[in-house]
């Protein structure tokens, strides 16, 4: 079956009639794309065009969404990205650096014919793999690869009770920032971005990873948080930043995207403080969950965090079709690894190199 591929402009699917199937299209070229999203309750963030701005302009990767159109309604869509590596090969990702992201459906669309169009898309572009990461039971004969929690928080029940279902550590946590004058700012400029990005490079050192080139982070205040699809909240002790975290916004949906700190304060407890306090802020805007993100199996510690939040806990699974062998195949968990040893060695500089440099390969 034929793919249609987008065009340059990305836009061609505007009057598509209503039996002419799934095709692939770029939304960042669709000038209604995201007011179609609105019809999806279960859409977030990375399904909109924002979303395939920032990975188009940071690491070039090419937009596929298999999309199907019923008139000028959007009945269903696979988010898409194909990355194209000398070093990686060249494979399909629903979505690049991104936790959870389902397809969409409605009504009596077949969701399975998103999954056959992207794989049918995958063998006329020699793809490696093509993965999919959320929930793909519409995906015939797909097998998990790996799995991963996901945590998110009520934020309707109103402060007081938002309050009372932390755990202990997590408020002892909460009234310790504020008794040592910890406050909190919200802001989408790009110096609170700075900030935040500061604060990145020596989380990931401490985790023994590279950080994301700042351009990548330059490109999500752009395209996300100045638009108003986010926020940076930055915890102080007067000009001093201790902790930062970046949270995306959409519908009635907020999600903790990245968090950062400065170790040499943790005793004050800014981290608390940023959740807590970004928690009261989502909920005073109207939104109605925090999404926390995926936490690997054997991080326990995160685990306990975000369950610390009063966080609710499933278990996400993801799915990978080989190409080569023609079968759905298993994936490590890469959390934790040798390399976390040589890139906590790395001096600041030379890390931020090879964040710059591995990044546009990885997905």
């Amino acid at each position: 079956m034929t793919i249609a591929l987008p065009t340059p402009a990305g836009g061609a699917v505007h009057g598509l009639a209503a039996d002419a199937g799934a095709v692939a299209t770029d939304p960042s070229g669709h000038p209604d794309w995201d007011s179609l999203l609105a019809a999806h309750p279960q859409s977030t963030v990375f399904h909109g065009a924002a979303w395939a701005r920032v990975l188009q302009e940071t690491y070039g990767h090419r937009p596929l969404y298999m999309a199907r159109f019923e008139g000028r309604r959007l009945s269903a869509l696979l988010p898409l990205m194909e990355i194209s590596s000398w070093l990686t090969g060249r494979r399909g990702v629903s979505l690049p650096f991104t936790d959870h992201c389902c397809a969409l459906q409605s009504g009596g669309s077949q969701g399975s014919e998103l999954y056959e169009r992207a794989l049918d898309c995958g063998r006329q572009r020699r793809w490696r793999y093509l993965e999919c990461r959320g929930n793909v039971s519409a995906w015939a004969g797909a097998a998990p690869s790996v799995s991963f929690y996901r945590h998110a928080i009520d934020l309707t029940p109103g402060e007081e009770r938002l309050f009372n279902g932390l755990e202990g550590a997590a408020r002892r946590g909460v009234r310790k920032a504020q008794q040592a004058c910890v406050r909190i700012s919200f802001d989408t400029g790009m110096e609170s971005v700075r900030t935040f990005f500061a604060l990145h490079c020596q989380t990931r050192r401490r985790h023994g990873l590279p950080p994301q080139p700042f351009v990548f982070f330059r490109n999500i205040q752009r395209h996300i948080l100045a638009p108003g699809q986010g926020f940076v909240a930055t915890a102080r002790v007067g000009n001093q930043p201790l902790a930062a975290a970046v949270f995306f916004c959409h519908g009635r949906q907020a999600l903790y995207k990245f968090g950062a700190s400065d170790e040499e304060f943790q005793q004050l407890r800014p981290n608390n403080l940023v959740m807590w306090e970004a928690m009261r802020h989502c909920a005073q805007q109207g939104l109605a969950s925090l999404d926390l993100g995926r936490t690997s199996l054997s991080n326990t510690g995160l685990q306990r965090f975000k369950l610390g939040l009063g966080a609710v806990e499933e278990e996400i699974r993801y799915a990978r079709y080989d190409f080569a062998t023609r079968q759905f195949v298993q994936t490590p968990d890469r959390a934790r690894g040798w390399y976390n040893r040589v890139f906590a060695a790395l001096p600041p500089a030379l890390l931020r190199l090879c964040g710059a440099i591995l990044y546009p390969h990885l997905s």
